[in-house]
C-alpha cells in the first residue's frame, strides 16, 4: 500500500501577500546561509534565513507592484528584482545595506520574466522582455529561448537577432519554461492542461519530444533540478507535481497549498542530501520540501511513486 505524500519539511509565513517568485542561495557559511529570496504581489522582497526560518530583511523598491523575478548575482550582496511597475532593480545588500543602486525600464507591461547568464567571474548577461514581442532585448549571448503568448517557443540567435527555430508547443500562452543544456531538451507549461517536452537537434531545430496531459489546466512554473534528475511544476490546481526528467514519469503529487501555486525553485546545495524544493502560493505561504535526494547513485523519497492524474 502506497504511503500518503508527506507534509512539507517546514512552511514560511509572513509575506501577507501572494508569493510570485523564489530564488535560493546556499553558497555561504552557516548560520547566515542558506537563504531564500521571495517576491510578492505587494511589491516586497523577503530575504529568508532557512536556519532560523525567519525573515532577515524586507526590501521595498517596486512601488507596491508585484515582484515576479528575483536572482542573486553575488551571494546575498547583490540582487536583481523585476516588478510589474516595469522596472528591474539592482540591489546592494552588502554589510546590512538594502538600497537600489541602479534600475532599468522594461517597456513591457506583461509578466515575462527576465533571464540571467553568468559568462565570467563578475560578468553577467541579462535578457529582458521588450516592447515588441518578436524582439527581446539581449546582450552578446549566442542563443536565447523564449516562450510567447501564441503558445510558441522560439530559439533566437542573439548575435544577429534572428530566429533560428519556432515551435508551436501550446494552444494557450506559454507561462513558463526551463532548459537542460546537457541533454539539449526543455520543458514548457501553459494555461492549458498540457506539459510539453521539446528537444533541440544539431541543426538547431526545436521539435516536440513528449507531452503529458493533466486533468486540471494551468502550469504557472516549471523547474528542472540542477542534477537533471527531477522536474517540478506549479499548478493552478494548488498542487506541486514531481516528474522524472529522463522520461517525464510522474513520481509524486504534493498537495499542501489551498490556492494556486505560482512558483517552484530548487536549492543549489552542494551536498545532494541537503537539496530542497520551495513552492510559493497565492495562499501567502512558502512550502519547503526535501524529496528525491540522491544518495549512493539512487533516488529515494519519503513518499511512494504515484500514478499520473
Amino acid at each position: 500500500m502506497a504511503l500518503p505524500p508527506p507534509d512539507p519539511q517546514f512552511v514560511l509565513r509572513g509575506t501577507s501577500a501572494e508569493v510570485h517568485t523564489l530564488h535560493f542561495y546556499c553558497g555561504g557559511q552557516e548560520p547566515d546561509y542558506p537563504i531564500l529570496f521571495s517576491g510578492s504581489s505587494n511589491g516586497l522582497i523577503h530575504v529568508w534565513n532557512l536556519k532560523t526560518r525567519r525573515v532577515d530583511t524586507i526590501l521595498d523598491g517596486h512601488g507596491g507592484k508585484s515582484v515576479y523575478w528575483v536572482e542573486a548575482i553575488n551571494g546575498r550582496d547583490r540582487l536583481l528584482s523585476q516588478g510589474s511597475n516595469q522596472q528591474i532593480c539592482l540591489w546592494d545588500l552588502a554589510e546590512g545595506r538594502n538600497t537600489v543602486t541602479d534600475s532599468v525600464f522594461t517597456e513591457n507591461v506583461g509578466f515575462c520574466k527576465s533571464s540571467l547568464l553568468k559568462v565570467a567571474q563578475g560578468h553577467w548577461l541579462m535578457a529582458m522582455p521588450g516592447k515588441d514581442l518578436d524582439e527581446p532585448d539581449f546582450g552578446s549571448c549566442p542563443f536565447l529561448l523564449a516562450g510567447y503568448e501564441d503558445g510558441s517557443v522560439i530559439l533566437w540567435n542573439l548575435s544577429g537577432g534572428k530566429i533560428l527555430s519556432r515551435l508551436g508547443c501550446h494552444q494557450e500562452p506559454v507561462m513558463s519554461l526551463d532548459f537542460d543544456s546537457e541533454k539539449k531538451k526543455g520543458v514548457s507549461g501553459s494555461s492549458e492542461e498540457v506539459l510539453t517536452v521539446w528537444s533541440l537537434d544539431e541543426q538547431q531545430n526545436l521539435k516536440v519530444q513528449k507531452t503529458h496531459k493533466l486533468v486540471n489546466a494551468g502550469i504557472a512554473d516549471v523547474a528542472i533540478r540542477q542534477d537533471k534528475k527531477i522536474l517540478a511544476t506549479a499548478g493552478w490546481d494548488h498542487r506541486i507535481r514531481i516528474f522524472g526528467w529522463k522520461k517525464l514519469k510522474p513520481l509524486a503529487i504534493l498537495n499542501y497549498h489551498t490556492a494556486t501555486v505560482h512558483c517552484v525553485s530548487f536549492s543549489d546545495h552542494s551536498r545532494p542530501s541537503e537539496r530542497l524544493l520551495a513552492a510559493g502560493s497565492k495562499d501567502h505561504r512558502i512550502s519547503i520540501w526535501s524529496i528525491y535526494n540522491q544518495t549512493s547513485g539512487a533516488l529515494h523519497c519519503s513518499l511512494e511513486t504515484r500514478k499520473p492524474d
